[in-house]
This record gives structure tokens, sequence and C-alpha cells, in this order.
């Protein structure tokens, strides 16, 4: 492969490219990577265009959302990483929100046609480097077993003990809870 792949962390400018990766078919525009965000009552309903509307919203105030990623300055993938406390409380299973010290990793998405070119260690990296950018100390995801019939756009657990996380528990039947410290 000559295309490098760039990966920035998204701003207002990125929106109609994040726009056009995610309403693409197979692109999660159903979520919009909101529904494990925290947000005040009543900001989302239950529809797609809410939750559009939440992270466009997100993005347009400049909070933390995740990465984009380009190939020939198309965009073709997608992190989801931001500051714990960002989050639900209910991702990690714990009772608390942590400190603005600890980012979550929840979601990895690669459009199909560029799956299995090792992009998404890519994204794993560049999630941990900004984490550490904007003053985390540490990195949480959620990955699930290879043959999971669900969560996979939280990635997989051997990949993420590649990038060295370590394993601390489980969320429900299906995620591991891994951390890495930055």
């Amino acid at each position: 492969m000559t295309a490098k792949l760039q990966i920035h962390p998204i701003e207002p400018k990125h929106w109609l490219d994040f726009e056009l990766l995610f309403e693409q078919p197979g692109g999660p525009k159903n979520c919009w990577c909101m529904i494990w965000r925290d947000y005040p009552k009543g900001e989302l309903g239950n529809d797609k265009s809410d939750r559009k509307a939440g992270m466009r919203e997100r993005i347009r105030c400049g909070e933390p959302v995740g990465l984009l990623a380009y190939l020939d300055d198309v965009p073709v993938a997608w992190c989801s990483v931001a500051p714990r406390p960002s989050f639900k409380k209910s991702l990690d299973g714990a009772a608390q929100v942590a400190d603005g010290d600890k980012w979550s990793l929840t979601c990895l998405f690669i459009k199909r046609a560029h799956r299995s070119n090792g992009f998404s260690d890519k994204l794993i990296e560049g999630a941990a480097a900004y984490a550490r950018s904007q003053g985390a100390t540490m990195l949480e995801a959620y990955p699930v077993a290879p043959d999971s019939p669900s969560y996979r756009f939280c990635g997989f657990l051997g990949q993420f003990e590649r990038h060295g996380f370590r394993a601390t528990g489980h969320v429900g039947t299906r995620r591991n809870v891994v951390v890495k410290t930055l």
C-alpha cells in the first residue's frame, strides 16, 4: 500500500467527512457513537437524527469525541475515544465515573473495503497517543472475543493485548474491560 493513513482528532471542519463516513452503506448511522455517551436528560431521543444532532453539537463545541482516519483524502475509518467522564457510568460497569485522567475507547469503524489492512491497530495507537497528548494517564477499552456475536465494533481482546492493554474485568457477558497506562 503506497498511501498512508492520516489520523486526525475530529474538529468542526471535519463534520462533512465524518457525516459522509457514517451515512455510507454499513456505516454506524443508527447510533452515531452516542449510545454510551453521557447526556443531559432529554437531550437525545431514540431517533437516529437526535443522535446525529447530539454528536454534531459536541463536535461543534470542540468536545473531544474521537479520531477520523483518511486514505488519499477520503474518510475511511473512525475511532471513538474521549475522556471517561463524557460516557455513561454503566459503560464499564463501575459505580463511579473515573476522573478526567482516564479516557475510553468505545468503537472502531472501518469501511468494509479497507478492513484487514491493519487500520484498527493504527487507530488504537492513534487513540493512545491522542489521549496522552490531552493529559490522559490511562486508556480503557471494552473489546470482545473474536467469536463474539455482538459488540464487535469494540474491537477484539487479543488486538488490545498486543498494544499493551491488560484485562481488568468484564462488563456483561461479552465485553472485556482492558486498560493501558499511558
